[in-house]
């Protein structure tokens, strides 16, 4: 239930965690498991016994054989907790499922969001700074959204030729999406302490890790209570599973005992100046991806170079006319031979985006970052992203700029009271500027770029794709030259020509890409 007391300005409330489904003995499951690797038949969870269960539940887990905890799984629901906490900790790593409340397109009516627990260091003034914040922050998201709707409508009316002769039911479309559209950049100003709502799934000895490391992220209090709670109830259908091992979250953390750091400003110039004015640049790549996945595709496909030669390669893998598999929505790469072949070429990007675009972009699991600690990167001046569309209104830029210094004042106050860190933080706006090193494999990549080269993909996101692409094709013509969004993969090859049905952008990209322009 969320609290709201007189004088307070947002609505919060504790962490909710429902385990929604679960296996019903995961911890026998465990055990039948790994006695089914030296037994002649396949051993069920209602042969275990308690010498099993007591030998070989330690021998496995303490011995680092942990598969046989990852058969279990457990699907949670998560309410009231922040975005901050979702991307510095929950979606910090590859292993999980989650389908979490869209602010792009969901609009936020009610000032909710994380507000730490009275202390000696947050006391009543701080929170009164804290809420202040957040409620100005919430303002200026209502008034953006509306100011920018204008600029979304006569943009999407022209993509679509709008006229007065259109069809009622053709200008309400163009009105939704219009509206849609403007809290999509409204919400660079909402703050990441804002709260969201998801189904989150993991592997039994996911969430063993994750409550050994629960203190490795911006938000150790907040993941302490929420990892807690998911522990809590699993305990509660098996408490064997955690309680057999007793482990608890690391407290001494090589992270926090690192020299230097907390010199924000510098790492930033630092990591700027190796940019170049892109949003995403290509600092190294496998020099020799052509032969190499030109070798591996030969080897799976028992061909010889002279048989087959690396351009006859690269087509065979790569033109979706040949290879059926590059039109695939399920992305089977990693379970297709041939496409395993692109796995040998590796790409990495040092990148520049917003707090919301890497909650983003972080969702491409098998393209993996390393991204900041910001308690140990935090700036006293304002660093970040501003969203194209504000370059066309300069009433709505006015107040993104201020809400912009707004929230870094208020978050430099905290600080200068006394309050952690940790906790001034969540007062940081979605478009704080992140900035991460990527890798990727040319396979993951791939579908990467198909994904987010499409005009529906996130600004950023997109545009950060557009720079890949542009300096791929510098390196790797060859490779390039058959990469870009579903719609050009398809084009006289198969129908539907674009993939995503009512939602279709109103351009025809795929007949001169990339030389498109987005305008929205």
């Amino acid at each position: 239930m969320f609290e709201s007391a007189p004088g307070q300005l947002v609505e919060t409330a504790p962490p909710r965690v429902t385990l929604r489904n679960y296996f019903a003995h995961p911890y026998d499951s465990a055990i039948a498991a790994a006695r089914t690797c030296y037994a002649h038949h396949l051993i069920t969870p209602d042969e275990i016994t308690d010498k099993q269960r007591l030998n070989i539940g330690a021998a496995t887990f303490y011995s680092g054989h942990h598969t046989v905890f990852q058969h279990a799984h457990f699907e949670f629901g998560l309410e009231n907790v922040s975005r901050q906490f979702v991307w510095s900790f929950l979606h910090a790593h590859p292993f999980y499922n989650s389908e979490q409340q869209s602010q792009r397109y969901v609009r936020m009516d009610k000032v909710q969001a994380f507000v730490p627990s009275q202390s000696l260091f947050f006391d009543a003034g701080s929170r009164a700074i804290y809420e202040q914040a957040i409620a100005k922050a919430w303002a200026a998201y209502e008034e953006l959204s509306k100011l920018l709707v204008g600029n979304t409508r006569e943009i999407l009316s022209d993509i679509w030729h709008i006229g007065p002769m259109s069809h009622p039911k053709r200008l309400q479309k163009i009105e939704r999406s219009a509206e849609k559209r403007a809290i999509e950049v409204a919400r660079y100003v909402l703050p990441v302490a804002a709260f969201t709502t998801m189904v989150h799934t993991v592997s039994g000895i996911v969430l063993h890790r994750l409550w050994r490391m629960c203190n490795a992220s911006d938000t150790p209090c907040e993941a302490r209570e929420v990892i807690g709670a998911m522990v809590a109830q699993v305990k509660e259908i098996d408490p064997q599973y955690f309680e057999r091992f007793g482990t608890e979250p690391l407290e001494d953390l090589p992270e926090w005992k690192q020299p230097g750091g907390n010199n924000g400003a510098a790492i930033n110039a630092e990591f700027d100046s190796q940019l170049e004015n892109k949003t995403s640049k290509l600092i190294d790549y496998s020099p020799n991806a052509v032969k190499v996945t030109a070798d591996a595709y030969r080897a799976v496909a028992g061909v010889t170079q002279a048989q087959c030669s690396d351009v006859e390669a690269l087509d065979r893998l790569l033109n979706p006319a040949r290879n059926t598999y590059r039109l695939e929505t399920l992305n089977v790469g990693v379970h297709a031979p041939i496409m395993r072949a692109l796995q040998h070429a590796t790409y990495t990007f040092a990148k520049k985006i917003s707090h919301t675009a890497d909650s983003q972009d972080q969702r491409h699991r098998m393209v993996p970052g390393s991204r900041p600690l910001l308690t140990l990167a935090d700036t006293r001046e304002p660093d970040y992203i501003t969203p194209a569309l504000l370059q066309e209104n300069p009433q709505a830029r006015e107040v993104y700029e201020r809400a912009m210094h707004e929230a870094w004042q208020a978050k430099n106050t905290l600080l200068d009271r006394g309050v952690p860190a940790e906790q001034t933080l969540y007062l940081l706006p979605n478009a704080k500027s992140i900035r991460l090193v990527e890798t990727g494999s040319l396979l993951h990549l791939l579908h990467k770029w198909t994904m987010r080269t499409c005009f529906n993909a996130q600004e950023e996101i997109y545009q950060s794709s557009m720079d890949e692409l542009a300096q791929l094709r510098e390196v790797h013509p060859q490779i390039a030259k058959y990469v870009g969004p579903p719609c050009y993969l398809r084009a006289n090859v198969t129908t539907p020509v674009c993939t995503e049905g009512s939602h279709y952008c109103g351009i025809k990209v795929w007949l001169d890409f990339p030389n498109v322009s987005r305008r929205i």
